[in-house]
């Protein structure tokens, strides 16, 4: 068996729906569905990509929104490390970094899942807890 790298990371957008360019009048956000958890579009890099690049493609992969629809906030960027199991390395545990911007778009739309259960469109600001290790921690540095 392969020895498990010291660290992965990997990359996201937060993505929110705010008619306009009014940073205060956003009215829901995107999380997607795994069997267990909510999550967010994200994914690790493929070979020589950033972590801006890596993050629109795996957007536009896991919900057919087009980097080029999106409305990036150029002052946001929020990174998170925490320990993870990986399964191609027998469940040894790797420190994982994941990097997360954040975009916008004017409406919420349908989203084709390619490798989510399923997705939902949140009312903003969040009426509790989603996600204590990771999604929790990202809406609080958005709001």
């Amino acid at each position: 068996m392969t020895s498990p790298p010291a660290a992965i990371s990997a990359a996201g957008i937060l993505l929110m729906v705010r008619p306009g360019t009014d940073e205060r009048a956003a009215t829901h956000f995107l999380l997607m569905r795994h069997a267990d958890r909510w999550d967010l579009p994200k994914g690790h890099a493929e070979s020589g990509e950033s972590p801006l690049q890596t993050a629109i493609r795996e957007t536009e992969e896991e919900t057919g929104i087009a980097g080029d629809q999106l409305r990036l906030d150029p002052n946001f960027q929020f990174s998170i490390t925490y320990p993870v199991l990986v399964r191609r390395f027998g469940d040894r545990p790797v420190q994982k970094t994941v990097r997360l911007f954040l975009g916008f778009i004017d409406y919420p739309r349908a989203i084709r899942c390619t490798e989510h259960a399923g997705y939902q469109w949140f009312d903003w600001p969040p009426a509790g807890p989603i996600q204590a290790q990771t999604i929790d921690p990202l809406l609080a540095a958005v709001a």
